[in-house]
């Protein structure tokens, strides 16, 4: 009792050297034939530390870090601990259940009264990490186009445990590591962070965190779901295409979305289709689905994307700008602007009306320094091939001086009403219209068997002479209708040929000229002299009965040649008496 009381007191040398003295008097010589070995063994595994001392009978001590766990096989301070073996064979082996860290120690077996110690023995503990964890599993959420960061740590592990990642069974490289050592000062913690790129990553991917050490060299694993999420990646397709105008379009929007689609909407130009709420929109299309598109806007709680898509409508033309009538003067340019739509692409025409000559195929016609023949009706016509055409009809008025178009020669019955007319083209329209014949000017209304009448047509004016009770000399006289308006003015010289008689002999026409001619002659020297007494005015060309009317004498022939050959011989005439007189002849 004294003994054990000094052992665990710690006073070794007193106690060795009682011991030594003891066995040393007994005569025995003592030897170990077994002694621990350094061990290295898993936490949580059993280890035994042989030692065999054969032939000594004495006390044996088993020492952990230089302190004694009990006398002889007395540890009942160590529940995990027991000496087991044959004592008479001098057998003390160190038995150890379920080794903890606390175990990792340098052992010795001593022989008290021998006074031996083994050699030190060495036991390493190994400690498996715990479970490695990887921080949001098991599913890392992040939005497409964002980088990647994943945190795996191994704890409680001696020595620090290895991390590695894996991705479709291959090592990923690139990850940065950091250990802390805790306070047992043993056991270490590893933190291991994964980067990747957003290019390197897909939905869906498993990515694996691998942990291991000496104690569990096949290392220990957990894994995480990667799920990008993502605004809907949208298509939109318009089938049929290309649609005649008036048939049935069926639009698709299909998307892909995560997290899920939560609505859908639908716009034509910006504007909101009401009453459409899925995926799918079906409608009768017309030529505003060529220029107005179709979107459908999708959207998840990570917000909205939108597309939109034209419709390849077939149509026919439409106006765009339509082009205006003009009004210009004469020797000016007209420029008519006419633009249309259409579907295929389309051609444009510009013609005159009633012309088969076409003018330009472009949106603009000019018509450079205009005369007054070039007045009339334009057509810009726009046609789309086996689809449809149109037409818009503009009117080209010229600013001129008057045209008078007549029949040269009018007929009448002798002793009826007979008429006498001429058509005038004039714009601006004519100030004054008067017809002259012999020593007479009469614009309107009635002077004895002559009655003068204007109608406006939309062509124009029409001016008639109506003479009553038709008599032999009316068929001689030479009529002239005259117009004037501000640029200017136009006669027509027009006779009255008796209805269903024959012609007159060109002697006789021309015996007729030559005593026209001298009734002309006197007629103009007694207006002459008239003229410069009253009002002292010069008369250029002009048979008047009136101080303000001047009547130009023009010839326009539209006659056979032989009326020609009479109506030049009376120009000729009038012209070399008078050359003052302007004679027209169209």
């Amino acid at each position: 009792t004294l003994l054990l009381q000094e052992c665990l007191a710690g006073n070794k040398h007193f106690l060795y050297s009682r011991m030594f003295l003891s066995f040393k008097d007994a005569g025995v010589e003592a030897m170990f034939s077994q002694q621990p070995q350094d061990l290295v063994v898993v936490a949580g595994q059993p280890v035994t530390l042989p030692c065999t001392i054969p032939g000594y009978h004495g006390v044996v001590l088993w020492i952990k870090d230089g302190l004694a766990l009990g006398v002889g096989r007395d540890l009942s301070g160590y529940p995990r601990y027991t000496v087991i073996g044959d004592h008479g064979s001098g057998e003390h082996h160190l038995r150890i259940q379920r080794v903890e860290l606390m175990d990792d120690a340098v052992f010795e077996c001593q022989a008290v009264q021998a006074a031996m110690r083994s050699r030190p023995a060495r036991l390493t503990v190994l400690v498996p990490p715990d479970d490695p964890v990887i921080s949001g599993a098991p599913v890392v959420s992040l939005r497409a186009g964002d980088p990647l960061n994943l945190t795996c740590h191994a704890d409680n592990a001696k020595p620090a445990a290895s991390i590695i990642w894996i991705r479709n069974e291959e090592v990923l490289n690139g990850a940065m590591y950091s250990k802390t050592l805790l306070r047992d000062g043993r056991r270490e913690s590893t933190v291991s962070t994964l980067y990747l790129s957003p290019s390197n990553i897909e939905t869906g991917q498993q990515i694996i965190c691998k942990a291991s050490n000496k104690a569990v060299p096949n290392g220990k694993e957990t894994s995480v779901m990667i799920d990008i999420q993502h605004l809907p990646l949208v298509n939109l397709s318009v089938e049929p295409q290309p649609v005649l105008e008036g048939n049935l379009v069926k639009f698709h929007c299909s998307a892909k979305a995560n997290p899920p689609v939560t609505l859908y909407r639908w716009a034509k130009g910006g504007s909101i289709i009401k009453d459409v709420s899925g995926d799918t929109y079906e409608v009768l299309v017309d030529h505003s689905f060529f220029t107005e598109p179709v979107s459908c806007e999708v959207t998840n709680s990570l917000g909205s994307t939108n597309i939109s898509r034209n419709v390849d409508v077939y149509f026919g033309p439409r106006m765009a700008a339509e082009p205006q009538s003009l009004q210009v003067d004469l020797g000016s340019d007209a420029v008519f602007n006419c633009a249309w739509t259409g579907n295929p692409s389309l051609t444009i025409v510009w013609m005159k009306r009633g012309s088969g000559v076409v003018l330009s195929n472009e949106n603009l016609l000019t018509l450079k320094s205009v005369r007054q023949e070039d007045a009339g009706k334009y057509v810009c016509r726009a046609v789309v091939p086996r689809v449809g055409a149109g037409e818009k009809e503009v009117s080209l008025t010229v600013n001129g001086p008057p045209t008078i178009s007549s029949t040269q020669t009018q007929q009448a019955l002798h002793g009826e009403k007979g008429q006498i007319k001429c058509f005038i083209r004039s714009t601006p329209p004519p100030d004054r219209i008067a017809w002259s014949w012999k020593e007479t000017v009469l614009e309107s209304g009635t002077s004895g068997r002559y009655t003068v009448e204007t109608v406006n047509t939309d062509e124009g004016v029409i001016s008639t002479l109506t003479m009553s009770n038709i008599v032999p000399a009316d068929f001689q006289t030479i009529y002239n209708c005259t117009a004037w308006n501000s640029f200017g003015s136009d006669t027509e010289i027009i006779r009255l040929k008796e209805q269903g008689g024959k012609s007159l002999p060109v002697a006789v026409i021309i015996g007729i000229a030559v005593g026209a001619f001298v009734a002309f002659i006197v007629l103009m020297g007694t207006i002459g002299a008239f003229c410069c007494t009253r009002s002292q005015r010069n008369l250029k060309g002009v048979v008047s009965a009136k101080n303000d009317i001047r009547v130009e004498i023009v010839h326009k022939d539209h006659n056979a040649a032989r009326e020609n050959e009479e109506h030049n011989s009376m120009k000729q005439l009038m012209v070399s008496v008078s050359p003052q007189v302007k004679v027209k002849h169209a």
